[in-house]
């Protein structure tokens, strides 16, 4: 079974979606013929590069319901053991970031890529740091297991640069208008970040539909 995750690194709900999916995977007992792939989304492709206020960004964005939005997000982040600060969170552009989660699946495979998603969910949301700088996108790649040199000679192109705006475009072209989207073998879609129990349930019926396929 394949899970293609479409996110973005600067989605709270992607984060806990992530993590609630995580947590039903688990549990799943055909978890190790299970191959998981984060696809690229970019919330605001205009983003500037600059980086600026999360807080203040969400406030222009969504006026007076920003703070409660924010107070939600943080209550439900909580619940799945994610201390969200956005006070401390600043807005990015999250291209490179995207670049370099494709570069992780491409080169060190599904796991690698997971581990950097969760570090750079982990840098935006808890620790206030700018996960579009090529200096933290490195360590971060290195702390998952990506070789620092390749990385940082990476990043200072404009490999894959193109590829990863295609793959975003495609996934627009694919009908993708909401992150997270967690998409099974192609054909099933799961939209928001869902109970785990809602994951769970969705792996057992995707496994029983491909048994049944096989037995046909």
């Amino acid at each position: 079974m394949q899970v293609e995750i479409y996110s973005d690194v600067v989605c709270p709900w992607c984060y806990i979606g992530e993590r609630r999916f995580a947590q039903a995977l688990g549990a799943f007992a055909g978890r190790d013929d299970v191959a998981v792939v984060f696809r690229p989304f970019q919330l605001d492709p205009n983003a500037p590069a600059t980086p600026a206020p999360l807080v203040e960004s969400l406030r222009a964005k969504f006026g007076a319901n920003a703070r409660a939005m924010v107070e939600r997000v943080t209550a439900v982040g909580a619940g799945e053991g994610i201390e969200f600060r956005f006070d401390d969170a600043v807005a990015v552009n999250t291209i490179t970031a995207h670049r370099l989660l494709r570069l992780a699946e491409q080169e060190y495979g599904a796991e690698v890529q997971r581990k950097l998603a969760e570090r750079l969910f982990d840098a935006h949301f808890t620790r206030g740091q700018d996960v579009s700088d090529p200096g933290l996108l490195a360590t971060l790649a290195a702390e998952a297991g990506m070789e620092r040199a390749r990385v940082e000679r990476y990043l200072a192109s404009d490999e894959g640069l193109a590829e990863t705006r295609e793959a975003i475009d495609q996934a627009r072209a694919l009908g993708i208008s909401a992150v997270p989207s967690f998409v099974f073998d192609g054909q099933y879609l799961v939209e928001g970040g869902q109970p785990a129990e809602t994951f769970a349930a969705v792996l057992d019926e995707v496994a029983s539909r491909a048994a049944a396929g096989q037995g046909a």
